[in-house]
């Protein structure tokens, strides 16, 4: 058996797909850049190979000897530029496919996003056969996460075995880059001072490398499959990380339009905001899945609903203890106020103008 290669294998998701793999029995390479925070593979059996994935002639050193390719590697920075997205999701892509090809790669799971597949109507839940139609929105992540994953269909067709998994939002331990989990870290300095109505599949990250191991075994080439666990509403996320870490959730719920309003406001301050336009619009969207597929294709199942949630609040207490609110802490009362008030104001409305 050759070497199993993975992108991106010190992150959240690869690190936990590496640990997987090892568990396996496979002989595991691991490509890290200069900047890469490697805590996460330390004491690991792996062999490291330092590879910008944009320069091919590094990609194609790094492939030698390789039978199994997990393309991890991505960046889910939603505040970043436009550019950067998607040189680091659909440029990555192309190279790093491109030299699987040439190297003759005998199965690739490319880790993709429940991006690429879209949000659900509000109300509803989608699967893998739902049409994009999100471009709509004019969100770069989101973009940038289906255009990667066309691009991996690209390579597919022209011969590489390619899976795709489409992971829900990852909640778990181990995100020292503070990507997916940085909304539990925000909720847990009392740095949400507002949200909107949306939802959000969260799925942990041990479920998630399972099932990249179940898709490259089981799955059908050309295929993706959602890797999704429960789907929370915002107001029930919040409630129960609230409930789970002992900090009050916010306070205060805003209109679509007065959050954006408020993310221009502060956006327009020098200094980092607390909220952007983007991830205002990103929240507001119902990213709620059905892994229907993944359950009965590859015989992929999920841990308690409540294990992602409870491995963050455990990440970031051990981690960023005097930065966090202790359990009890309350919001301001200002917010609690302004809360309040949208809320009686809300049932108010309902009763004049009933549905």
């Amino acid at each position: 058996m050759g070497k199993t290669l993975v992108t991106g294998g010190a992150g959240l998701v690869g690190s936990h797909v590496v640990r997987a793999l090892l568990e396996r029995g496979d002989d595991v390479r691991v490509t890290v850049r200069e900047r890469t925070r490697t805590e996460n593979l330390e004491g690991l059996d792996v062999e490291r190979v330092t590879c910008d994935l944009l320069d091919a002639r590094r990609v194609r050193r790094a492939m030698r000897d390789v039978d199994r390719l997990f393309h991890v590697a991505g960046s889910t920075r939603l505040r970043a530029p436009a550019r950067d997205l998607f040189r680091d999701n659909v440029d990555v892509t192309r190279v790093v496919l491109g030299e699987a090809l040439r190297a003759g790669v005998e199965r690739v799971v490319h880790t993709s996003s429940m991006a690429a597949v879209g949000p659900a109507p509000r109300g509803s839940t989608a699967d893998e056969t739902q049409v994009f139609r999100a471009g709509r929105h004019g969100l770069p992540y989101v973009n940038a996460q289906h255009e990667a994953e066309a691009e991996a269909l690209r390579h597919c067709a022209a011969g590489l075995p390619v899976v795709i998994v489409n992971p829900g939002h990852v909640l778990g331990r181990g995100d020292v880059n503070r990507s997916s989990t940085e909304v539990v870290r925000r909720f847990l300095r009392r740095e949400l001072p507002a949200y909107v109505d949306g939802a959000l599949c969260v799925v942990s990250p041990q479920d998630v490398a399972r099932g990249h191991l179940l898709a490259e075994e089981r799955g059908t080439v050309g295929e993706r499959y959602i890797l999704g666990g429960r789907n929370f509403t915002l107001d029930r996320l919040f409630a129960d990380l609230g409930r789970l870490s002992g900090v009050e959730p916010p306070a205060v719920k805003l209109p679509l339009p007065a959050a954006i309003a408020l993310a221009r406001g502060l956006e327009a301050v020098p200094g980092r905001p607390a909220i952007t336009e983007v991830e205002v619009k990103v929240a507001a969207q119902w990213w709620a899945f059905r892994s229907t597929k993944a359950k009965r294709e590859l015989g992929w199942s999920t841990g308690h609903h409540e294990e992602p949630l409870t491995q963050a609040i455990a990440w970031y207490r051990e981690r960023d203890r005097d930065g966090l609110a202790a359990p009890g802490a309350r919001q301001p009362l200002a917010l609690r106020a302004a809360g309040l008030g949208l809320r009686t104001a809300g049932a108010a409305f309902r009763r004049v103008v009933p549905g």
